[in-house]
């Protein structure tokens, strides 16, 4: 019987639909996948500002998508204690919904390399900073 609820995100910019097509692939359970993109979501409230500074970037309804360098990411995700599995789902996620954005943006690059990564953010809690 097909499941015709999609998982809550919470305040964590990700789609649960985005979050669903990651947990395919993936070991970890959709609704573990939310609960990570959660805790990660309040570290990147407080690194907002150096993500504006150094990397290219779309805004689209109110969020904030980022292409940072892979190395870039593996130190950000370095401060959770994640496991490996968890660790590529939560970059998934935020990769796919960083391209999802840049592709609705006009006029952006959306195009991501093999050495880049996605990172999403609230624009509303960007721009308090």
């Amino acid at each position: 019987m097909p499941n015709d609820t999609t998982v809550e995100t919470g305040e964590a910019p990700i789609t649960g639909t985005v979050v669903e097509r990651v947990a395919e692939g993936v070991d970890p359970e959709p609704s573990a996948i939310a609960d990570a993109l959660l805790a990660l979501n309040a570290e990147l409230l407080g690194r907002h500002a150096a993500f504006e500074r150094t990397a290219d970037y779309v805004t689209v309804d109110g969020t904030r998508a980022y292409r940072i360098g892979r190395d870039e990411w593996a130190a950000l995700i370095d401060d959770f204690d994640f496991d490996a599995p968890m660790a590529a789902a939560v970059r998934l996620a935020h990769t796919e919904q960083a391209r999802l954005l840049f592709t609705t943006a006009v006029g952006a690059d959306d195009r991501f390399g093999p050495d880049q990564a996605g990172v999403v953010v609230g624009i509303d809690t960007a721009e308090q900073f």
